[in-house]
């Protein structure tokens, strides 16, 4: 059995007997415990009530956060012509085609979101095997096959957070950094639940969220009451 460290330790005595809190409770028991060198991020995770093995009870789409991630992410367009100036304009990371189908192909990912313009997409489609395991894959669902490559790009840019229900039924993201104020982190989980809830497949019976809890990078989790979360 792996040793757990005094400071793990210490979080979870911390959290003993503080079971489905409310959201601003969750995030300063968090916030106390996050304690590495560097800016812990605050994730959340959904325990949902689907069986994503079913296409009519697949979960996914995205949420741009009110107060952003904290985190710089760097983006990939798939584009040509006006449609890659225009990326490059909104402050894309890479821009490419061909090229950068090969240079991915090559085991190269120097990026966290992809966005493709429609008619990039037989090119994109080759690289299904490797994104698509990385969560990586542009899907017009959530927004990242489109011709509006500026919006897209802005959008990632500015804390836009995509999810997408794991095998186990599992949601989760990171929803800000440790050192936000404890405002703007409730704000944030308030919005990426009411995304998921929103986001709920017709294909789903009984109770959708089962479950949700809010962690930092480093420390244990504590579950948090589900009004709370959803704002009831």
């Amino acid at each position: 059995m792996a040793k757990i460290g005094k400071r793990i330790k210490a979080a979870r005595e911390s959290f003993s007997g503080k079971e489905n809190v409310t959201v601003e409770e969750a995030i300063a028991l968090v916030k106390t415990s996050a304690k590495a060198k560097f800016d812990e991020t605050v994730e959340i995770a959904m325990n949902l009530g689907v069986d994503p093995r079913h296409a009519d009870q697949m979960v996914r789409g995205s949420v741009t956060l009110p107060n952003g991630t904290g985190k710089a992410v760097r983006v990939a367009v798939f584009a040509r012509g006006a449609k890659a100036d225009e990326a490059r304009e909104a402050g894309a990371d890479i821009i490419g085609a061909e090229d950068l189908m090969e240079t991915v192909q090559g085991g190269t990912i120097e990026f966290d979101r992809c966005i493709a313009t429609p008619d990039m997409m037989p090119i994109v489609g080759r690289l299904g095997k490797i994104l698509g395991p990385r969560n990586l894959m542009p899907n017009p669902k959530v927004g990242t096959v489109t011709m509006d490559v500026r919006e897209a790009v802005e959008a990632a840019k500015g804390g836009e957070v995509q999810f997408r229900v794991e095998k186990a039924g599992i949601v989760h993201a990171g929803i800000g950094k440790a050192s936000f104020e404890d405002a703007k982190l409730a704000e944030n989980v308030r919005a990426f639940v009411d995304a998921v809830s929103r986001a709920k497949p017709s294909g789903s019976k009984g109770t959708y969220m089962k479950k949700v809890a809010l962690s930092s990078t480093m420390g244990p989790g504590v579950s948090v009451s589900i009004d709370s979360a959803t704002g009831n």
